[in-house]
């Protein structure tokens, strides 16, 4: 698929017409996908479109794959010991404090 012209992707990735979506890089990677790309995007929907609009122009298979950085995690995350059984915690016990 894309051992004829590679670089279709890498240009169709940097030539999106949405503004409000920066592609941050393009990566070749070894494994189940042929290649990742980076970007910020305001929202999910805006990177569904980038991704709808990567496709029709390269004539790829895409699939969007939210990320999230682990700091934003850490707030939201309770503490508990390594080995811990996670299920034995309720969140209801704690509303009841």
């Amino acid at each position: 698929m894309m051992r004829e012209e590679p670089e279709l992707v890498l240009h169709s990735a940097h030539s999106s017409e949405l503004p409000d979506v920066q592609c941050m890089g393009l990566y070749a990677v070894l494994g189940e996908y042929d290649f990742i790309t980076i970007l910020e995007a305001p929202d999910n929907e805006a990177a569904a479109r980038f991704s709808i609009e990567l496709g029709v122009k390269a004539g790829v298979q895409v699939e969007t794959i939210p990320a999230i950085p682990v700091s934003r995690l850490d707030h939201r995350m309770p503490d508990y010991l390594p080995g811990e059984d996670v299920s034995s915690h309720n969140d209801s016990d704690d509303a009841d404090s």
